[in-house]
């Protein structure tokens, strides 16, 4: 929608832009965009418009709840909450230490999860804009369209998403919101039907995973200055690493690179996260801005996720994965690539070896084991971390003497990208949309920006502030006879009449 402003400190009158909502993500949320009477950018920002309030309604509920309560948070990465949420609430019962029948049953519920969230992502919500254009006839830039020009595509991208949703159902109980991890461990072990049943795919669904490592490495190859340039600008990244440096979505220590690769710090205990990084509210979003103290807040944003993890890792402990980074390192001359849409390649990357994990534990006798579960001395306060698709999930928790929860904290994986994403939106607004004639091959290249992070809008949206609020008065016949708006710039105080 575009409608005029009057900005109170500016007698100019603006174009605001509004993409709302977001299309082919997971969550709500829109990008506004000023524009003068000549097309060119003033301010463009990534709005979450919904508010979830896991935080403060968990508070109450007893901590054995929470695992499975805080997977509602979403319908595609619920996984990764339960994970988390339980690993707090491990050392909350004292488990610093699981048996390795629940260790690796979590790590393969883990690497399901990876896999189909980044199958899905990859064939079903980027690849319409990858394989078409991202300006492309619309009625064909969709997952349909990809199944008609590119059935082979569409179908493996469907059948690599089920296998993953396999392995959760056999170690979850469920595809989505089931409940095998419990705080100290796990309920449930595999059958020897079930590891049957999944090892007879598994070297299938290895061999389609490199395939899509290719294709998206053949589509930077083919147009290196596209895709090395779009939304491109330099930031910090964060991500946990396992021992000795290599790749480990599942636990680890904290870890970040500045623009350049140089270590900002390293080994850091997740229980104390909270000494690394504060979070910012902006009074126009419901999501969090995080940053790293030690830099401040203007310079200590950073990024999560596959790009940051493939590069902030010393190796990939799987042996197709480990030549398919040292590749892509190798194209990037050595030195970080911040490009966003290299966050496809690296998530294809990560996928491959989260099948190659999936092909080594499904061969080892312990997920048929039957000890599942520890406990130990008790504590009142747990911290969580795991790499969910998107990137670093923190969960924090505190619980009273009658095992209630008084305190969760999450900053979930697409919190921690907010400021980037903001970035880049910025960055492809200016260069796009700068000075042109509007049309929704030009907007869509925002959306492209976005839908680069994978967002999970829905998880993100938990900082209880002053969102702008928009009132529309109307007839009796729908028709708008006024519409006042508050908040919606910082700059601005009061009321704005549109």
């Amino acid at each position: 929608m575009i409608e005029n402003l009057e900005t109170a400190n500016n007698p100019e009158k603006l174009r605001r832009v509004a993409i709302d909502p977001i299309s082919r993500v997971e969550g709500h949320g829109k990008v506004t965009i000023l524009l003068d009477e000549q097309n060119k950018v003033h301010q463009v920002r990534l709005h979450i418009v919904e508010f979830r309030g896991f935080e403060k309604f968990i508070q109450g509920r007893p901590y054995w709840e929470v695992p499975v309560m805080v997977q509602r948070l979403c319908g595609i990465c619920p996984v990764s909450h339960h994970l988390a949420a339980s690993k707090a609430m491990d050392i909350i019962v004292g488990a610093r230490h699981l048996t390795p029948t629940a260790e690796k049953l979590r790590r393969l519920m883990h690497y399901g999860q990876i896999l189909q969230s980044h199958a899905l992502h990859f064939f079903h919500l980027s690849s319409p804009d990858l394989l078409f254009g991202f300006d492309s006839d619309v009625s064909q830039r969709n997952i349909v369209g990809v199944a008609a020009k590119y059935p082979e595509v569409a179908k493996k991208g469907v059948l690599l998403r089920k296998f993953g949703q396999e392995i959760i159902r056999h170690t979850a109980g469920k595809r989505v919101h089931g409940t095998g991890s419990v705080p100290g461990g796990v309920n449930k072990s595999l059958t020897v039907a079930e590891r049957d049943a999944l090892l007879k795919d598994i070297y299938q669904i290895v061999a389609w995973s490199r395939e899509a490592v290719a294709m998206v490495k053949d589509l930077h190859n083919q147009n290196p200055g596209l895709y090395n340039s779009f939304g491109t600008f330099r930031a910090n990244m964060m991500s946990i690493v396992g021992n000795e440096g290599g790749l480990d979505l599942y636990h680890g220590k904290l870890r970040g690179r500045d623009e350049n690769g140089k270590l900002l710090f390293d080994g850091v205990d997740y229980q104390g996260y909270s000494d690394l990084i504060a979070e910012a509210v902006k009074p126009w979003s419901y999501m969090k801005f995080p940053y790293l103290k030690s830099l401040g807040e203007k310079q200590g944003w950073y990024r999560v996720g596959p790009l940051a993890r493939v590069q902030n890792c010393d190796f990939i402990p799987t042996p197709l994965a480990e030549i398919e980074r040292r590749e892509f390192v190798d194209y990037c001359g050595g030195t970080p690539m911040h490009a966003p849409l290299g966050y496809h390649w690296t998530r294809m990357i990560e996928m491959l070896f989260a099948a190659e994990m999936i092909k080594d534990l499904l061969h080892d006798d312990d997920l048929l084991g039957s000890d599942l579960m520890v406990t130990g001395p008790r504590e009142l306060e747990g911290v969580g971390v795991i790499e969910a698709p998107r990137g670093t999930l923190i969960h924090h928790y505190r619980v009273d003497e009658d095992d209630l929860v008084t305190m969760c904290n999450l900053i979930v994986s697409t919190t921690h990208n907010n400021q980037a994403m903001n970035e880049a939106v910025r960055h492809v607004a200016k260069r796009y949309l700068n000075g042109r004639e509007l049309t929704e091959g030009l907007l869509n290249h925002i959306e492209v920006a976005v839908r680069a992070y994978d967002p999970c809008l829905s998880c993100a949206t938990h900082a209880l502030g002053k969102m702008p609020l928009e009132v529309e008065l109307l007839d009796a016949e729908g028709m708008l006879l006024d519409r006042m708006t508050r908040g919606s710039d910082e700059s601005t105080s009061g009321c704005r009449i549109t």
